[in-house]
C-alpha cells in the first residue's frame, strides 16, 4: 500500500497572498475564508482555483461490537438508513442538494443484501460487518488493506472524471465507539475522554460503553509503536478504513478535503499516519458535540469553521460548510482589487 502524497509547494504563496491582500478589504478581514483561498490555490497550483464536480461518499458498514449494545439504535439502522439515503431522505441528501454536492453511496460491508442497485456502489468487504473487537480484531490485515484499496480506486476514478473537491460520510450502528477507540490509541487521550453518547446513550449507556471499550483495549495489547493499519484492523470499521482509503488517495489526486466530524476525523488520523503530508489538503468543517473529536482536531491541527454542536455524521457538517469553502474561492476570484476598483489602500 502505497500512496504518494507530498507536502503543499510553496511556490505560488505570496503570488496568491499578494492576490489576497489586494482585494478591496483590509488585510486580513476574511479570517478563515482568506487561509481556506490559500490553502486551495496551494493543492490547485493556481491563482484562480475553482471546483469542479464536487463529490461526498457517504461509506456503510456493520459493526460486530454494535451486538454488545453499544448504540442506543439497533443494528439493523444501518441498512434502513442506506434505504434512506438511496431514496434521497436524509439529512446528507437534503442538505447536499442545498448546496449543490453529488452524493455517491457506498456499500463497504452492511449485513444486509440490497441487491444491484444503479445509485449503490457494491464494494462489500464482508457480507456480514466486521468480526467483535470485544474478542478479537475487528478485521484482518488483509480486508483491512483491501478496504483502504478499494474506496482509493473509486477516488482516483472520481478524479479521473474531473472532482478536485471530496468528502467522506459515514453510516454504521457502533462506529462512534470505534472511532473512540481509534482516537485513544493515535492520541493517547484518555479513552474516558474519547467516549460519547453517540446517537443518544443516556448516562447509564456511556457508562456501559466506556467500560465495554475499556475492556476491547485490554484484550488487544496493542504495542506503542503498533502502525495504522494494525490499530485500523483491530478497532476499525470497513466503512472507517475505506473512508481513510478515500481521503488518502483525494490528496493524492490533488483534491481539496473537506473534514466532517468525529468519524471522518478518526478516519484521518489513521490515513494521517500512513501519509502525514495529507494534512496539507484538508479543510476541518465543523467541531463535533462528540466530545473525542477535541482531541482529533488537536492531534491534526485543525481550525474548524463551523461550531453547530453537531453530532449527526453522514458528512453532514462538511455539506452545511461548504457554501463558505465556495465564498473563500469566490472572493479570490471575483472580488475587485484596489487597482481595479480605484480604491486607495492602506498607506501604513
Amino acid at each position: 500500500m502505497n500512496f504518494s502524497i507530498s507536502p503543499l509547494e510553496t511556490m505560488f504563496d505570496q503570488a496568491l497572498q499578494d492576490a489576497i491582500d489586494n482585494k478591496t478589504k483590509p488585510r486580513g478581514s476574511l479570517g478563515a475564508l482568506e487561509r481556506i483561498a490559500l490553502r486551495v490555490g496551494r493543492i490547485q497550483r493556481t491563482l484562480s482555483p475553482r471546483f469542479s464536480q464536487p463529490t461526498l461518499l457517504i461509506f456503510a458498514a456493520d459493526h460486530g461490537a454494535a451486538r454488545a449494545g453499544l448504540s442506543a439504535y439497533p443494528q439493523d439502522v444501518t441498512w434502513q438508513m442506506v434505504e434512506n439515503y438511496l431514496a434521497g431522505g436524509a439529512g446528507i441528501n437534503v442538505f447536499a442538494r442545498q448546496n449543490g454536492l453529488s452524493v455517491k453511496v457506498i456499500d463497504a460491508g452492511v449485513a444486509h443484501d440490497f441487491g444491484t442497485r444503479p445509485d449503490l456502489i457494491d464494494a462489500k468487504i464482508s457480507p456480514t460487518g466486521t468480526r467483535s473487537y470485544l474478542d478479537e480484531a475487528a478485521m484482518t490485515r488483509e480486508q483491512c488493506a483491501a478496504a483502504i484499496e478499494t474506496a482509493a480506486g473509486i477516488v482516483r476514478g472520481l478524479a479521473a472524471e474531473g472532482c478536485n473537491l471530496l468528502s467522506v460520510g459515514e453510516m454504521g450502528i457502533g462506529n462512534t465507539a470505534s472511532a473512540a477507540l481509534l482516537t485513544h490509541v493515535f492520541t493517547g487521550t484518555p479513552l474516558a475522554d474519547c467516549v460519547g453518547r453517540g446517537t443518544g446513550l443516556d448516562d447509564a449507556g456511556v457508562a456501559r460503553k466506556r467500560e465495554l471499550l475499556a475492556q476491547a483495549i485490554a484484550r488487544a495489547q496493542l504495542p506503542a509503536d503498533a502502525n495504522a493499519l494494525d490499530v485500523l484492523a483491530e478497532f476499525g470499521g470497513f466503512e472507517i478504513a475505506m473512508m481513510a482509503g478515500a481521503l488518502l488517495a483525494g490528496a493524492e489526486c490533488r483534491m481539496t478535503l473537506l473534514i466532517d466530524g468525529f468519524i471522518a476525523s478518526a478516519a484521518l488520523l489513521a490515513a494521517s499516519r500512513i501519509a502525514p503530508a495529507i494534512r496539507d489538503y484538508c479543510v476541518f468543517c465543523h467541531c463535533s458535540a462528540e466530545p473525542g473529536h477535541q482531541a482529533q482536531i488537536r492531534d491534526l491541527g485543525g481550525e474548524p469553521l463551523l461550531d453547530l454542536g453537531l453530532r449527526l455524521g453522514e458528512g453532514s457538517g462538511a455539506a452545511l460548510a461548504y457554501p463558505l469553502v465556495c465564498s473563500a474561492l469566490a472572493f479570490l476570484n471575483e472580488m475587485a482589487s484596489f487597482d481595479s476598483a480605484g480604491v486607495s489602500k492602506n498607506i501604513r
